[in-house]
């Protein structure tokens, strides 16, 4: 939301979940560190902070991915530049569907510890976790789908900052890949993640030596969003100095003799005294 600034529908870009997903990954370390910390109260508090951090979050992102699923139903897809971007709704499904599951395990032991809520608490807390954990796996697999497809569609796309897109997003989406292959347990799931976390290994990898490359050369220091900046502020520049031509040339016509106007005749057929100068 801007105050000043009104936001086109084909302008919006999954880069809307970026400032979400940093509420998530709060909620995720505190799911952590409620599972070490060795004061259960103090695991009761911090569980009970990363829940509503999770509720803050995760319901705002499926309200942005609504906006953007309309975005890509209604417009052509992003620019070849921030196309990466289409990998971006992985973070928040990836890293709510892991944390979600992790509280409900940190759950399942400190609850009965400090008789919170009811006894089945805990476990209610874990089973639903690993449901809902799955179920948003399962919708971040059709935007991995919906990703893959725009990439193919948009090569070849020039290199610049915005493929870091791709190791977050898939990295988080890694862990949660895991994480439910852990505790159902799965084979599948595991040698999934197991291929998903190497992609993001490699995928740094190639990055990481892409944005030395570029850096050494200079030529990575390139905002695409500011890419017609240039051309705006070129326009800007010409209708200026054309208005300051059309203002010279209307100062120079009237620098000569003044034209007045010429005597209307009077209602009676008599002309009108001339006015002195």
């Amino acid at each position: 939301m801007s105050e000043s600034h009104q936001h086109a529908l084909n302008t919006i870009t999954a880069a809307q979940l970026l400032p979400i997903a940093a509420t998530i990954v709060a909620a995720a370390t505190g799911s952590k560190v409620a599972g070490i910390l060795p004061e259960p109260e103090y695991a009761l508090g911090t569980i009970i902070a990363s829940y509503v951090m999770w509720g803050m979050s995760v319901p705002m992102a499926f309200s942005v991915l609504v906006i953007y699923y309309q975005r890509l139903a209604l417009h052509k897809m992003p620019p070849r530049e921030i196309v990466v971007s289409a990998f971006l709704p992985l973070g928040p499904l990836g890293f709510g569907g892991y944390t979600i599951l992790n509280l409900g395990k940190v759950a399942a032991d400190v609850f009965p510890k400090t008789h919170s809520i009811d006894p089945l608490a805990g476990r209610m807390a874990y089973v639903m976790g690993f449901f809902v954990a799955l179920i948003m796996w399962g919708w971040g697999l059709m935007w991995m789908a919906l990703a893959l497809a725009s990439i193919y569609k948009s090569r070849p796309f020039p290199f610049n900052m915005g493929w870091w897109g791709f190791t977050f997003p898939l990295g988080v989406y890694s862990l949660s890949t895991i994480l439910i292959g852990e505790e159902l347990p799965s084979r599948f799931f595991r040698v999934l993640g197991t291929i998903f976390g190497t992609a993001v290994i490699l995928l740094w990898l190639i990055i990481a030596a892409g944005t030395a490359r570029g850096a050494w050369s200079g030529a990575l220091f390139h905002a695409p969003c500011l890419a017609n900046l240039k051309p705006k502020q070129e326009a800007i520049e010409r209708a200026s100095s054309e208005e300051e031509k059309q203002v010279e040339n209307s100062m120079t016509s009237g620098s000569g003799e003044s034209v007045l106007p010429e005597p209307q005749p009077l209602p009676d057929g008599r002309s009108a005294p001339d006015v002195e100068e």
